[in-house]
């Protein structure tokens, strides 16, 4: 009991909920500032009532884009807009959001995946057939929430100056048919897409492997810009960011024996065609 008790006030006690409490105080005050009321704020933005509501009272996470218009709309003088990023960071688990922070900031990010595809690389399909079939099931509208939040990670490669990215995905997560085949399919087919991209390299574990340096499971490296690289291990819901020296070192080895060990970038492009060919 004890432990069910703790675990229901960590969540009560999550930092981001009184910061979206704080910010929806803060369109509140702006919009009784600006003589308007929710009905009228809502259709200026083409939302419901029910929706300026939420936000107002912390329950909604509003979009960056819906940030900007609602500091320009209540003559904000940037004032909502400097909560955006801390805002956005909200729609992330509290555990990820340390390494989300990092990730915004990567100049370099290397991942292993060993059970799905990774997040960086996920279609929209994919990654809300990702989040339905966890249990215990969660609601639609959290859902959908989730998946807005994976693919905002995407604008990782629309960053100037680029970052270097590059993944080893074991062969079995290319060939499991999360959501069906179509899904697979949309997939695969996005996965060999990105490959085309300079900065990114993407390769194929083969199964077959028989010196594999893996065994201890997924992870990622991250670089933040003027920073050191650390390692970011998640397993069941939790996450962990490591920092030390010695230990990000083993991290960063044992990825560089991966990649020697997995198919090159050109053969696990050929690898991915010849599954998109073949019989999904």
């Amino acid at each position: 009991m004890a432990q069910t008790t703790g675990q229901t006030a960590a969540r009560e006690a999550d930092p981001a909920d009184e910061l979206l409490r704080c910010f929806g105080r803060q369109v509140k005050i702006l919009r009784e500032r600006a003589g308007l009321t929710q009905a009228a704020l809502a259709q200026q933005l083409g939302y419901s009532e029910a929706q300026i509501a939420a936000i107002e009272q912390g329950r909604r996470i509003p979009r960056p884009e819906t940030i900007d218009r609602l500091d320009s709309l209540l003559d904000g003088d940037g004032l909502l807009i400097a909560m955006k990023r801390a805002v956005a960071l909200t729609r992330y688990p509290a555990f990820f959001r340390d390494a989300a922070r990092i990730e915004e900031e990567a100049v370099e990010f290397h991942a292993y995946a060993v059970l799905a595809v990774p997040g960086l690389l996920q279609t929209e399909e994919y990654a809300r057939t990702m989040f339905t079939v966890r249990r215990p099931r969660r609601r639609e509208d959290e859902i959908e929430e989730m998946v807005a939040a994976r693919l905002a990670r995407h604008k990782i490669y629309e960053r100037k100056p680029a970052p270097t990215l590059s993944f080893v995905i074991e062969e079995s997560v290319l060939e499991r048919p999360f959501g069906g085949v179509d899904v697979l399919r949309g997939q695969l087919e996005h996965i060999r897409l990105v490959a085309e991209n300079p900065h990114v390299e993407i390769q194929v574990m083969p199964t077959r492997v028989v010196d594999h340096a893996g065994a201890d499971g997924p992870f990622t490296l991250m670089t933040p810009e003027g920073g050191e690289q650390v390692a970011y291990v998640e397993s069941q819901g939790n996450g962990r960011v490591i920092t030390k020296r010695e230990s990000v070192r083993g991290f960063a080895v044992r990825y560089g024996i991966l990649r020697a060990q997995a198919l090159s970038p050109v053969e696990s492009v050929r690898h991915i065609e010849k599954l998109l060919q073949g019989e999904l």
